[in-house]
Formats: structure tokens, C-alpha cells, sequence
């Protein structure tokens, strides 16, 4: 049951990923969050996720930034980066997953997602068929709710790291 939670691939932080190696074994989009995946929550776009985004649309990545946040805060974040973006997007339903994909023309075979929530960012991805990086998150400051899923995603990713174990020995 658990399992639905559970990444694909676990990353220190998104800028940590091997774009290049992705883009060779034939991905072709990226969608990604925003709040505490790139920057932290509420942040504007800094230079690093401006040079990460630049480099991934010179190597011919299509990207999109899924949000739950309003149209002004992922917009603000947009500016920056020039990315294509969804913004109310209902994660963790597979809609809003579903048309990023139709903005990017990509399909789930060459498409991953990006974000640091088990719950809403890689739950909905999972339920669309896209493959799943989990990140750390940037910064501990959080909203109070989001801290009361940390708690929870803490013991999913106790099962899901013994899981990962047992499967090395």
C-alpha cells in the first residue's frame, strides 16, 4: 500500500540530478515544483535555478513548473526561468500532470518530475505514469501543514528505505 509513495529515484537536491544522462537515455521534459524543491517556499527565481533552467532548455529539455500555489507566486518564479507552468494544479490528481505533458508534447515514457512531497508531488506523478525524483527539501522553514505531512512522509520513507535495503542484500 505504501508503495503508491514511494520515488523512483531519490536526489540530495534537484540541482543535483543528472540532467544529461536523462536527456541521453531519452527524456525529453521535466516537470518540476517550485516551493522548497528549487527554491524556498515563497522565494522568487535565485541564479542558480535561472543557470539550471537555462542549461536544461540548451541541452532541448522541455520543462514545466506544476504548482498548487496562485497564478501570482509561480508566475513571480517564472519570469526568471522562462518555463511553461500550471498553477492550481490539484496535485496530487493526475490532470494536472496529464496536461503538463500535453503542453510540453511529451508522454510519460520521456517525461520525470521533480519535488520534494510524497503526498502531492510524487504521489500524482506515480498516478500518471511519470518516473519520480524526490529531493530534499531546500529550507526547514515550512507551513504548519506541511510540516504535519512530514511527519508522515518520515514513515513512509522508513519502509521505503528498509525496502531499499533488503533489496541491495
Amino acid at each position: 500500500m505504501l508503495e503508491r509513495f514511494y520515488p523512483d529515484v531519490e536526489a540530495d537536491s534537484a540541482y543535483d540530478i543528472d540532467y544529461d544522462g536523462l536527456y541521453k537515455e531519452g527524456y525529453r521534459g521535466i516537470i518540476f515544483d517550485i516551493d522548497n524543491t528549487l527554491v524556498p517556499h515563497g522565494a522568487p527565481a535565485d541564479s542558480r535555478a535561472v543557470a539550471l533552467f537555462d542549461r536544461l532548455h540548451r541541452t532541448g529539455f522541455q520543462t514545466l513548473l506544476l504548482s498548487n500555489n496562485k497564478e501570482p507566486r509561480v508566475k513571480m518564479f517564472n519570469d526568471d526561468v522562462g518555463s511553461r507552468y500550471i498553477y492550481r494544479a490539484g496535485k496530487p490528481g493526475r490532470r494536472g500532470y496529464v496536461r503538463a505533458m500535453e503542453l510540453m508534447g511529451t508522454v510519460p515514457e520521456n517525461t520525470f518530475f521533480v519535488g520534494d512531497q510524497l503526498f502531492t508531488d510524487i504521489w500524482g506523478a506515480k498516478k500518471a505514469g511519470i518516473r519520480t525524483y524526490l529531493t530534499k527539501p531546500i529550507h526547514p522553514r515550512e507551513e504548519i501543514q506541511i510540516v504535519l505531512k512530514r511527519r508522515l512522509e518520515w514513515i513512509v520513507l522508513f519502509f521505503y528505505h528498509r525496502r531499499k535495503r533488503k533489496e541491495t542484500v
